[in-house]
């Protein structure tokens, strides 16, 4: 009996090694963007140069009723015109993976200056049935607003297999301008990226704006080997092509971080035992990548968070010890090689989690959420203050 299980899972090891390397091969017939692309700074990033950053607020943003868990959370910036300064989404249930999991969100009022209570805008069975086939898990939700004010929700959904069989579900929202708790999304398709119906990719980390209204989203491949790759979406949210990141076959969860409109960096986790942040870049907007030798940052096979508010000032959130998750920190670069530590954001120990970061700007303010404890979201707010005047 002992061999017949053996001998099965050696077949089942061959099939999923075998995949994997024709998945790779087929890699060259996928669509690439027909041209060079323009990023943007965030909307209003005045940053004074020797400002001092300085945290104006924090806590856990709220929980949907009888809801134990909560990972992987992303933040969307919304214009000046609207009542909520941005939006947060995650996944929540009881815990990861299980069948009650679904996609929540919640808002930050500007007038109130608090979260709204959270509520749940995607649902596993209703978005199956929209797909027409089931989906068994949800996860990682990753939002981004195109040129009209519509809200467009990435997230990864499952069948068979687990997440590294997983696939990105495109969903628009259903009506412009509506407010918050009338939030609803219908689904798009599945982002056409692999002949083997489009499985063993995910996204996790927030979109690249660009100058014509488009944005670039930032993804991986998960089966047997991992990689990074670059979605070029326009300005209505229609997929124009991709571009693989890295030539290395260890890496996930690109964050990407503007160093000019067209030099762009990629900094990503690393599944290595006493793995570094890695890094790639691109000098011709995103039409073609190069790796660079890793930052002197340790990465925990962790999810990192960069964003860049202006040239020369660039933050990175990330787990910063070699072997765990139980310290999170925001660092700041001028040129995204060399980082020192800019705030610390949450310091535990023992069995003690804060992963899973996202970053953005909205209301001149920088944001951060994370999954503290797998429980629940919590954020921080940062403002940039004149330096003190010595005497």
């Amino acid at each position: 009996m002992a061999h017949v299980v053996r001998s099965f899972k050696l077949r089942l090891l061959l099939a999923i090694l075998a995949c994997s390397a024709v998945i790779a091969l087929e890699w060259g017939r996928r669509p690439a963007p027909a041209s060079t692309a323009q990023a943007v700074w965030p909307r209003a990033a005045t940053v004074v140069p020797g400002s001092v950053l300085t945290r104006n607020g924090q806590g856990q943003i709220p929980m949907p009723a009888d809801t134990l868990s909560a990972h992987a959370s992303s933040l969307l910036a919304l214009p000046v015109s609207r009542s909520a300064s941005l939006m947060a989404f995650w996944f929540a249930g009881t815990r990861e993976s299980d069948a009650d999991v679904q996609i929540a969100a919640s808002s930050f009022d500007r007038a109130s200056q608090q979260w709204s209570a959270a509520r749940f805008v995607v649902n596993r069975q209703a978005l199956g049935q929209q797909l027409g086939f089931g989906v068994r898990r949800l996860g990682n939700p990753v939002a981004w607003l195109d040129g009209t004010g519509r809200i467009h929700l990435f997230v990864v959904t499952t069948g068979l297999g687990g997440w590294a069989a997983a696939r990105i579900v495109h969903l628009r929202q259903s009506r412009v301008g509506q407010d918050f708790a009338a939030l609803s999304f219908e689904a798009d398709r599945v982002l056409p990226l692999s002949w083997l119906w489009n499985k063993s990719f995910l996204v996790r980390m927030t979109a690249l704006p660009l100058s014509d209204g488009g944005m670039v989203l930032p993804v991986h491949f998960e089966m047997g080997i991992k990689y990074p790759v670059a979605l070029r979406f326009d300005a209505s949210g229609e997929f124009l092509g991709m571009v693989r990141i890295s030539s290395r076959k260890h890496l996930l969860q690109p964050s990407l971080l503007m160093a000019s409109e067209s030099h762009w960096l990629a900094l990503m986790r690393d599944q290595r035992i006493d793995g570094k942040v890695a890094v790639a870049q691109t000098v011709d907007g995103g039409q073609s990548w190069a790796d660079l030798p890793d930052l002197s940052l340790h990465n925990p096979d962790s999810s990192v968070a960069g964003v860049a508010l202006a040239p020369g000032r660039m933050f990175l959130a990330h787990n910063s010890t070699p072997k765990a998750r139980t310290v999170l920190d925001l660092s700041t670069s001028v040129d995204g090689r060399d980082w020192r530590l800019a705030q610390s954001l949450a310091h535990g120990a023992g069995r003690d989690e804060y992963s899973y970061p996202a970053l953005t700007w909205a209301d001149d303010s920088l944001w951060v959420s994370y999954t503290d404890q797998r429980k629940a979201i919590a954020w921080q707010r940062f403002s940039f203050a004149a330096p003190a005047q010595k005497n």
